[in-house]
């Protein structure tokens, strides 16, 4: 699976982890940054990551900043992504069987690094499973198109 990791200043570490474990199981990663010594806002590298994924440039994305809701946020804002911040394994399994959320956010200020692998695991592992939730997750879909219209709309 190609899947997509980035972070802000606070969620480099943890990023790290991520990133080395992806690559261990031989994921193919495309690291968006940051690096170490750099200042960076979490929509900096938010919304071109989520486009990868909206893009199908990727087919999964990991985003890290100090708590994985400013990350959160930004990526929702980007049309046809749905994007989860985690801090259990049950959670992380269900935003994508349930919710089929391609971006998992993690807090790297809040989620210790032997936890954000295993998140990550859980996630990773699953598919969306439709159903019930393929309902739901269609009027989200339909929820964000209507949006999507109406930002077209007041930009005429």
């Amino acid at each position: 699976m190609r899947i997509a990791v980035g972070a802000d200043h606070n969620g480099f570490d943890l990023k790290e982890v991520i990133r080395e474990h992806l690559e261990r199981l031989g994921h193919d990663v495309v690291d968006y940054g940051v690096k170490r010594d750099e200042d960076f806002d979490y929509p900096q590298v938010a919304e071109p990551v989520a486009r990868a994924v909206a893009s199908g440039e990727v087919d999964r994305a990991v985003l890290v900043c100090g708590t994985g809701l400013g990350m959160a946020i930004v990526a929702n804002k980007v049309h046809g992504v749905r994007a989860a911040a985690v801090s259990d394994p049950y959670s992380a399994e269900r935003a994508i069987r349930s919710n089929d959320a391609k971006v998992l956010c993690l807090g790297g200020l809040v989620t210790g690094r032997s936890l954000g692998p295993l998140l990550v695991d859980h996630w990773i592992s699953g598919d969306f499973e439709g159903g019930n939730s393929g309902r739901k997750v269609a009027r989200i879909i339909d929820l964000d198109d209507r949006e999507r219209g109406h930002e077209e709309q007041r930009h005429r």
